[in-house]
């Protein structure tokens, strides 16, 4: 077996980023070419992260994504520079603990432009004075090194926000810092809900949407739901890259009420709206009178008539459907008076 890592130890470069390094292996030959390979230990499994030629590597690390313990990584000397050799040391380990993190915004949230960023949150804690920065995610120099505050904070209701100046393309990393602590997470990222055109054209509805102004390279799925009259909600879902359209069935005698909300697919990052507000189209007519009027006498007429004829019916019967005699007396009194007049 080989000798394994010795001296782990780690420092933070940043607020996201943590250099792990270590000393060469006691007992491990001069000259030897070795490559050492790191795991991120994550719920009881190990998650290979890499294999690194120096005693050393560097790994984004955001509290949101673990909690009060920190981060594991284990680290195990492998016979091969590209750590591809069936001998291997045994594995040792290192714990990364962050400074002072805690739980400081909820609800955060970026509505994404081509150019910035529209972020807001609800604080956790309202009499803390919070400092919101960030950067473009990364490990080198240049992105550690491209911390910005971020620009116009405002206020409303419950919610405080501000604008990052960044590409729309662009991964970012938040760091939230104050006196109690500190967070460090990725933004969920929205954009506006699709505002959708209706016009009717004949016996049909037809629907149509702009796009998202970013990730134009994406496929977006988009989710329509309407109902009509007092019909239950129906939900449509449609997957299209380019300019959106959709038709259905118009009943003019009806309301209709439309909401719609948009998301990227699994090829992209997830991005997503919240549903539009309702728009409607058409009025609920009510029926017409004089069909309420034939729908409901006819079939009162058509009642009364069948109980008059089933009463007469019955009541002349005899008539309708007389007895018919029985033909074997009819024929045997027939045969007594013939035997009656040959007696004579």
């Amino acid at each position: 077996h080989l000798p394994p890592p010795t001296g782990l130890t780690y420092k933070w470069l940043d607020a996201f980023t943590v250099n792990v390094s270590w000393k060469k292996p006691v007992g491990l030959l001069d000259g030897s070419e070795v490559g050492y390979k790191y795991f991120l230990m994550k719920n009881g499994t190990k998650e290979c992260l890499g294999c690194a030629q120096w005693r050393n590597f560097t790994e984004t690390c955001l509290t949101e994504e673990t909690g009060p313990g920190g981060w594991t990584y284990t680290i195990l000397t492998d016979g091969s520079p590209t750590c591809n050799s069936s001998k291997e040391s045994e594995a040792v380990s290192i714990n990364v603990i962050s400074n002072t993190p805690a739980k400081l915004v909820k609800d955060f949230k970026c509505f994404i432009y081509p150019n910035e960023l529209n972020c807001s949150w609800i604080p956790v804690h309202q009499n803390l004075n919070l400092t919101l920065s960030y950067r473009v995610c990364g490990r080198f120099q240049e992105r550690i090194k491209g911390l910005k505050v971020c620009d116009q904070p405002f206020s409303s209701g419950t919610r405080n926000g501000c604008t990052l100046k960044v590409e729309a393309e662009e991964d970012i990393c938040i760091l939230v810092d104050s006196e109690a602590g500190m967070s460090t997470f990725k933004p969920v990222l929205v954009v506006p809900s699709p505002k959708l055109h209706i016009r009717e054209d004949g016996d049909k509805l037809k629907l149509k949407w702009t796009p998202p102004e970013v990730r134009r390279n994406c496929v977006w799925i988009y989710e329509i739901r309407y109902k009509k009259c007092n019909e239950p909600q129906v939900s449509l879902n449609i997957t299209e890259k380019g300019e959106p359209t959709m038709q259905l069935p118009y009943d003019k005698r009806c309301l209709y009420e439309f909401q719609s909300k948009v998301m990227t697919s699994i090829y992209c990052k997830n991005i997503f709206s919240d549903f539009s507000e309702v728009v409607t189209y058409g009025t609920n007519k009510p029926l017409d009178r004089k069909l309420t009027v034939v729908a409901i006498v006819i079939p009162a007429i058509l009642s009364v008539c069948v109980i008059l004829s089933c009463y007469c019916f019955r009541r002349h019967s005899a008539i309708i459907c007389p007895i018919v005699p029985d033909p074997s007396a009819i024929f045997k009194e027939m045969m007594m008076n013939g035997n009656k007049e040959l007696k004579v």
